[in-house]
């Protein structure tokens, strides 16, 4: 597990997110939360940012702090241990967590429970020209991500669909998205797996560089071998053409879906007073960032294999929504 700078401190997660150190002290009597979201090259950084935001400016009395972390590994395990107030995973890590399993081995099951489904993961297979399968990348360092963390597990379940050991026939850099596309860039790296919404800043902006030729490498073949292995989990996504500058052809990618999770004994008015912050100024949600404009009631509450916070559920159900 990737280690977090400060436990329930209050990092600045974007331009607009709340900081409540040297706030006046009126504000002192305000509710704090925190939000964990992710490293600063992905999407949940800048969701959870401009959550945190959206929510401090709507929601009276409340000051919402939005905290950089390793991604979901330890968000589910700040959340699951009352350090964080609200996470956002991937369906996959929730699972595991709630088994106690992969990541979560040690320490035996986490308590988690999803507030709402937001948009799909996607798993990135970034690489330079030589390679044209991730069959290709044996015998070449590639960027696995942060340590620990669900892109971690993600790309060796998708290595080992490729027929590879991805403990013994890559040389592995455990790096964030930030980190691999530098190391990319620099010629450090073949390639690196990236789990995350499209466009991933750290990608794009890789990809608008120009400097270093890049491609983003067809996955589907191996979720048919992953999906045998882990039913109903994966699903396929399709990159659309330009999602990325240069990727002029649809690319077939692995994807996810992903999650806010809150502790699954979260007392009842906070999911409530969470939900109703977010889908009662949904146009401002909607602005944070392209993936953000798929929320809706009806995707939010999408059944999925982890169960909902019973508040959650109520929530969905008094707004109409068929569950």
């Amino acid at each position: 597990m990737s280690i977090i700078l400060n436990r329930r401190s209050a990092l600045l997660a974007g331009a607009g997110s709340a900081l409540v150190l040297g706030a006046p002290a009126l504000a002192q009597s305000r509710r704090r939360l925190t939000v964990a979201t992710g490293g600063t090259g992905g999407v949940y950084f800048v969701y959870g940012g401009g959550l945190a935001r959206v929510l401090s400016e709507k929601v009276p009395n409340t000051q919402v702090t939005a905290q950089v972390t390793g991604g979901s590994v330890d968000n589910i395990n700040l959340v699951s241990a009352g350090d964080a107030d609200v996470g956002f995973s991937t369906l996959d890590s929730v699972v595991d967590a709630l088994a106690g399993t992969a990541a979560y081995a040690q320490g035996g099951k986490r308590e988690v429970s999803v507030l709402a489904v937001l948009y799909d993961n996607v798993l990135h297979v970034v690489a330079n020209p030589s390679l044209n399968s991730i069959a290709d990348m044996k015998g070449k360092r590639i960027g696995v991500g942060s340590a620990g963390s669900s892109t971690e597990g993600w790309a060796d379940r998708t290595l080992e669909a490729a027929g590879l050991n991805p403990r013994t026939d890559i040389t592995r850099d455990n790096l964030g998205v930030a980190e691999s596309a530098n190391a990319l860039s620099d010629g450090k790296i073949a390639g690196f797996f990236w789990g995350g919404g499209v466009p991933t800043a750290a990608v794009r902006d890789l990809a608008q560089g120009g400097r270093t030729p890049m491609k983003l490498l067809d996955s589907s073949k191996e979720l048919v071998a992953i999906d045998k292995k882990y039913p109903g989990l994966y699903r396929l996504y399709t990159m659309q053409p330009n999602s990325y500058a240069g990727q002029t052809a649809a690319v077939p990618c692995i994807g996810v879906a992903n999650v806010m999770v809150v502790n699954s004994k979260a007392p009842n008015a906070l999911v409530t007073t969470i939900l109703e912050g977010i889908f009662n100024n949904l146009t401002d949600v909607a602005g944070i960032h392209p993936e953000a404009r798929r929320l809706t009631l009806q995707s939010a509450a999408t059944k999925t294999a982890v169960a909902f916070h019973p508040a959650a559920e109520a929530f969905y159900k008094a707004k109409g929504v068929a569950m």
